[in-house]
Order: structure tokens, then sequence, then C-alpha cells
């Protein structure tokens, strides 16, 4: 815990002030806040440093980035909120209404690199989605499983383009999304909504080492993921033991399959799964296999796999097909 008195001086500076304003609308980078600040990198690091030290700020490195946000720790909070309740000055207020603005920029800029990054390689993933039903109707069965209790802090496990945080976080009281790319985590972050705060967590990390306490998640997706496990079964019980009791896994990905060709262009470590692996991998890890959902296509069957850690009440097995 860090003395009021180190807070107030952290604070006692208005580029430092403005920082911590930017960083409650959303997690930046270094450069991005000198961007915004109209101040070098070098300069900016130092009043990040100075906030560092008081406990307001977090850093954390991604790649050759590195992010930051406010502190979680439970003696900021009354400071954040004595912001609130102050009325800015007219100088204030305007420097203010200047910097979000010039926040936007930076979040319009993250979605020009996202849609660069999607132009280059439409051709692929429009390659493997011409083979499997249409991902809305994936989307549409994930939300109606969901839909059955709250999502609570979500997990989306190997994010990607950020899609299911998209799509769930809306619901969700927290979200973590973890990939092992900082390119996708910058095109997952260019997905994030404008009063984002410190809502989302974006971290870098495995999915065989998720850095997260135990028990502490109440809802987990793997979205088209396990498939480039080598251990697949690893990559499930490290999702379970994070996993809260009563709380769920979804992972939604590809029944059975021969075609090759994915494996060695695509990196696919396994040609789809059966429901007998994934509810024995499912036991193993602690958890019940409670909703089994399949959604046929062309020349792939995406396979819905609904499971829950277990409690004193367990679910009879319940199984679907789609048309």
């Amino acid at each position: 815990m860090h003395s009021a008195l180190d807070i107030f001086r952290a604070l006692g500076d208005p580029t430092r002030l403005r920082i911590v304003h930017l960083l409650r609308a959303m997690e930046l980078a270094v450069g991005e806040i000198a961007q915004v600040v109209g101040q070098s990198q070098p300069r900016v690091s130092r009043h990040v440093r100075i906030l560092g030290e008081a406990g307001l700020v977090e850093r954390r490195k991604e790649g050759n980035w590195v992010f930051l946000r406010l502190a979680r720790e439970e003696g900021v909070a009354p400071f954040l909120t004595l912001f609130d309740r102050l009325r800015p000055s007219a100088s204030e207020a305007l420097w203010q209404a200047a910097d979000l603005a010039r926040l936007s920029e930076v979040r319009a800029e993250r979605a020009r690199a996202a849609e660069a990054y999607f132009a280059e390689h439409a051709e692929e993933w429009d390659a493997i989605r011409s083979l499997h039903v249409p991902e809305a109707q994936v989307e549409a069965a994930m939300t109606a499983l969901l839909a059955q209790a709250p999502i609570g802090h979500l997990l989306d496990i190997g994010t990607g383009t950020g899609r299911m945080i998209e799509l769930f976080g809306h619901d969700a009281r927290q979200v973590t999304a973890l990939d092992r790319s900082p390119d996708m985590l910058r095109l997952a972050r260019a997905k994030l909504p404008q009063d984002a705060g410190d809502k989302y967590a974006l971290l870098l990390g495995d999915f065989l080492d998720l850095p997260l306490a135990p028990g502490s998640i109440d809802t987990v997706l793997l979205h088209q993921v396990l498939h480039y496990a080598q251990a697949p079964e690893r990559v499930i019980a490290e999702a379970a033991r994070v996993t809260a009791r009563d709380g769920r896994v979804l992972i939604a990905d590809f029944a059975p399959h021969q075609r090759e060709e994915l494996r060695a262009r695509d990196q696919h470590a396994r040609l789809g799964f059966a429901d007998a692996q994934i509810e024995r991998w499912f036991a193993d890890a602690g958890l019940v296999l409670e909703r089994v959902e399949t959604l046929p296509g062309q020349e792939l069957t995406v396979q819905l796999w609904l499971g829950r850690r277990k409690s004193a009440d367990v679910l009879p097995l319940e199984r679907r097909i789609s048309a």
C-alpha cells in the first residue's frame, strides 16, 4: 500500500494528471500517450515512472511494446473517486476535451492497423471459412449456450482478432483476453469499446500457462484455438484450473476431419476432435460435459462443447445437431 503523500506528489503535475485521465479511458502504450499529450516518449516515460512508483500505474510488457493501465490496488480507488467529484477548471476542461479528441485518433489508428491486417490475410481465412458453416451461425449457437447463466468474469483464450470479446464483452462483468501474439493483441485492442476503462485486460501469454489465479474465472472461451495445441488435454486442464466452481468452459472447434492441408498450410496440430475425447479430457480436468452442439458445414463440421466445473449437482449431457 502506497502512502497518500506519495500519491498526491505524483499527481502534482499537469502531465501526470492528464495521463491518469487517459488511462481511465483505456489501456495505452507509452508511445500512444506521447502522441496524445504531445510530448516525447522519454519525457512521458519519466512521468509514468513517477506514477508507477506511487502505485498509480501498472506497466505490462507485450513483445516490444509496454502498455499501461491504472493500478488496481485498493488504496488507489478513493483518489479516482475524488476525480469524479471535483469540478474541473476552465483550463482543465479544455485539455481534457482536447486529449479525449486525440485519443479518438489513437483508436482510429488501431482500427486502421486491424483493417490492413485483415486485408492481408483475408484469402487465408476465407479459404477455411468456405469449408464450414457461416461464422454468424456459430456465434449465434455460442450466444444461446452462454445465455443460460451470467457470464461474470470472461476469459477468452487465444483471442486472436478479438471477435469473442467484441461479441460477449458487453454482458461480462470483467474481461480478460489472452494471446501469445503481440500483433493479435493489438488487433483485439482495436475492438474494445470506447468506454472500456479497466474492465478489459489484454494479456500476452500461453494457453498452457495462464497468468491467472485458480478459480478466478466464471466463463472460459476457446474459439477455434484447441486445434493448434500439441497437447489439447493440457490446455483444457489449465482452463479448468482457473475456472470457478460452477463456472463454464465453452470450446468451439472442428469435429474430426481429413483436411491435411490445414495441418501443412495453417499449422493445425489436430484435425478436429471427437466428443469422447473432449468428454474424457473434461472429466480428467474436473469438468462435466453438459452440452454438445453440432453445426454441419460443407466439408467441416463445427462442434460446440460446453463444460461446467464440477459441483454437487451434475446435469445430464445434452447433444444437439443443427441443420
